[in-house]
């Protein structure tokens, strides 16, 4: 890994647009600038507070809708502000100690980029002509330019990654906002693009900020070898979230075990970047039951990777992903102008927040859980224990999911680090659908 500082960020996931009330399907030509950006700074301390230390946020660059169709990767998204809003954020950051991820959409452009405008005019003769894969001998003036899109979506025209010319802007965006003190990018839809474009650009970015930090989105696949093809840093665990929330929904813990199996192999070539909750998918209180949360929350935090925590998952917020037009607009809403103070929230959103700080905490102390290997101890399909260790200390993981208390093995655990379980002699005594973590 190129950024020694990964191995100790937890990130704080925000999706700007959605997060400060930007209109995100504008019906005319959008006003602007205007300085939402600025809503983010009163939740900075918050970040630190929970034992948060980086800032990943979602797309800022000026796109038409989303924010994934980007139209220039130079210039801030009016609805968002200007390039002195964003360095003003990421200074203000810095001054927490906070880094900060962009998002960097790579694979493809929002149709009205205007270089694929002076396609649509001019055809091959464009001077963009070289950015793009579409029919050329096709073409005639004043025709639609037929283009490869990215997975059937007609609005996001898709990058020629053999091209001189993509690899050479991209490393011009990846390197204009490190210049302007980002730390890492995560690299959107990374899977659509060859590994072999990746292999072009990021060793020449690192020439220049060798302590850049990159995170592929990668949903699928070989993930290893994709990382030593691609020279990425890391990857989404969308293995190991599915699993997860799959495994605790479903009362079958047995999935999640055999996804850590295939997490534990991945450790030799790389840490991947782990979650329960992103701006992609339904909201881990939803998915799981606000009851339940704790329970994916201890998994996240004890095993190897870089995790983080989508913004609101602190507090228990709810939404469901849906497969329409605005099916993400649920979970991706505005946030309130501050933090809620403590009396402000219920027994729930308390005890959902009272867990993060628990286990942020614990893996503030035990800093070695980022490439530890976690064995498995106990399994049924409602509980598991689970240890992850390293030569000279382990943590150990006991969760259960029924409506009755159990006792598990200890796993040689001699201190009760948090959660509702209790520790007696070499057994973990849990309530109903309890969880704890231990010490050994």
């Amino acid at each position: 890994m190129s950024a020694d500082w990964a191995d100790t960020v937890l990130w704080w996931h925000v999706y700007p647009l959605g997060f400060t009330g930007a209109p995100i399907r504008p019906e005319g030509p959008v006003e602007g600038p205007v300085p939402r950006l600025d809503r983010l700074h009163a939740w900075l301390d918050h970040v630190v507070e929970l034992g948060l230390n980086g800032l990943a946020l979602g797309p800022v660059f000026a796109a038409q809708t989303h924010g994934y169709d980007t139209v220039d990767h130079f210039r801030v998204d009016p609805r968002l502000g200007t390039e002195d809003d964003l360095r003003r954020l990421i200074d203000a950051c810095s001054a927490r100690g906070i880094r900060v991820c962009l998002d960097g959409v790579f694979n493809h452009v929002g149709r009205g980029h205007p270089a694929f405008a002076a396609v649509e005019a001019d055809g091959p003769a464009a001077p963009t002509a070289g950015l793009f894969r579409f029919d050329r001998d096709g073409w005639r003036p004043g025709e639609p330019v037929r283009a490869d899109v990215f997975e059937g979506h007609d609005q996001l025209v898709a990058l020629d990654h053999s091209s001189p010319e993509v690899a050479e802007l991209v490393v011009a965006v990846l390197r204009h906002w490190l210049d302007r003190g980002a730390d890492g990018w995560r690299l959107d839809a990374a899977y659509a693009v060859p590994p072999e474009f990746w292999a072009r650009v990021l060793p020449e970015v690192r020439r220049t900020h060798p302590h850049a930090w990159f995170t592929g989105e990668v949903i699928h696949g070989d993930a290893a070898r994709f990382v030593r093809a691609s020279t990425v840093d890391s990857l989404t665990q969308y293995e190991l979230w599915q699993a997860l929330w799959h495994g605790i929904a479903d009362r079958n813990f047995f999935e999640l075990t055999h996804a850590l199996e295939r997490h534990n192999g991945l450790l030799a070539t790389f840490l991947p970047s782990t979650f329960v909750g992103n701006h992609d998918v339904t909201r881990i209180a939803s998915a799981v039951g606000p009851e339940l949360v704790p329970h994916a929350l201890a998994v996240l935090f004890t095993v190897a990777g870089v995790p983080s925590v989508y913004a609101g998952d602190e507090y228990g917020w709810t939404g469901v992903k849906e497969q329409r037009l605005g099916g993400d607009d649920a979970v991706r809403p505005e946030f309130p102008p501050r933090p809620p103070d403590a009396s402000e929230l219920d027994a729930t959103a308390r005890g959902t927040l009272d867990a993060h700080r628990a286990l942020i905490a614990l893996c503030r102390r035990h800093p070695w859980l980022t490439r530890a290997h976690t064995d498995v101890v106990h399994l049924a399909n409602e509980q598991v224990v689970l240890r992850s260790g390293t030569a000279g200390a382990a943590v150990v993981v006991a969760l259960n999911l029924s409506a009755e208390a159990v006792e598990l093995p200890a796993a040689d655990a001699t201190t009760a680090e948090c959660g509702t379980g209790r520790l007696a002699g070499d057994r973990v005594q849990l309530p109903a659908r309890g969880w704890a973590v231990l010490s050994a």
